[in-house]
């Protein structure tokens, strides 16, 4: 099996990459480090099996060969990266899933897209169902991620309706661990770079607005299991262990054994006041549920940026 996955060098990517070659495949990964970065890579990237194209997925590329797997998770995916890059966010939702649809359409593989939870926005629905329809402001900041993504989901079924062509949708709720960047913006590496540099962690508003984490291997595990499927309609992959960012940033401090003090700043414009998936298709269609625990994996994402950090 040969797989093309764009977006490769990313932080959810990469682990993509590393899966597909265990179990097998030859992987074909696109990226042009926009956010991701070289050194994800470098657990596998002397594999025979594992093949880098640094390119721009927005723009056409031709692939030779078969291709039976095309996963595009090309775009930048946290608040600091798509307001640092808001066109090439929106092109990367559009531009590039037309591109990686037609890679698809034309070796005739299946196909796996990287959508969000923020296509729910500031969701007045809780917990978020597949077929909540969601509460996004299109011309808010954050709107060139989250129409950028709803976007995307439309091309995908577009693609499945008219060309046949075999489309998953997959949602993803807030993950971490190991290849995160420190500094990608996300509350998760916020706190711990924070801690760990003794520094006063930030949290907006009061606090009181959730979240929910799941461990990456989790997440990559329910993508496994979906690609396999005939299933073409959105699907959540997410850990419903809901969490207030107060409450989490506390558990980050007991962690580390941090002495931080907690500030807190103005909520960002649009910021989700909730969040937590409804993952019952998942359930039944895959049977799937997330593992980790939130105690286990924190741990071993805070070992990790330890090691970045020389500490």
């Amino acid at each position: 099996m040969r797989t093309l996955i764009t977006g490769g060098g990313g932080f959810i990517g990469s682990h993509l990459c590393e899966r597909f070659l265990k179990e097998g495949h030859e992987v074909i990964c696109v990226d042009n480090f926009i956010t991701g970065s070289l050194t994800n890579l470098d657990e596998f990237r002397d594999n025979p099996r594992f093949t880098f194209i640094g390119h721009d997925i927005s723009n056409p590329l031709k692939i030779k060969g078969e291709i039976h797997n095309v996963l595009h998770f090309a775009s930048p995916a946290s608040p600091v990266d798509y307001l640092n890059y808001p066109i090439q966010t929106l092109k990367v939702g559009s531009l590039g899933t037309h591109v990686s649809l037609g890679i698809a359409k034309e070796k005739k593989a299946r196909y796996l897209v990287a959508s969000t939870s923020e296509v729910y926005g500031d969701p007045e629905v809780h917990p978020q169902h597949e077929n909540y329809w969601g509460n996004v402001n299109p011309i808010g900041p954050r709107g060139v991620y989250d129409e950028a993504k709803r976007f995307t989901e439309s091309m995908v079924m577009a693609y499945h309706r008219t060309h046949g062509l075999n489309t998953h949708i997959i949602r993803i709720f807030n993950t971490y661990g190991e290849r995160m960047r420190l500094d990608d913006g996300r509350v998760l590496p916020n706190f711990m770079g924070q801690a760990l540099r003794g520094e006063p962690i930030t949290v907006y508003g009061d606090g009181s607005q959730t979240r929910s984490f799941q461990y990456v291997s989790d997440l990559v595990e329910g993508i496994w299991r979906l690609l396999a499927t005939d299933y073409h309609e959105p699907v959540n992959l997410g850990n419903p262990d809901e969490v207030t960012i107060l409450e989490f940033a506390k558990e980050v401090l007991e962690l580390s054994g941090s002495k931080s003090e907690i500030v807190y700043k103005p909520l960002p414009q649009d910021d989700p006041k909730v969040r937590k998936p409804d993952i019952t298709r998942a359930k039944q269609l895959l049977g799937w549920e997330p593992k980790v625990k939130r105690q286990v994996g924190m741990k071993q994402t805070l070992d990790f940026f330890k090691k970045k950090m020389g500490k």
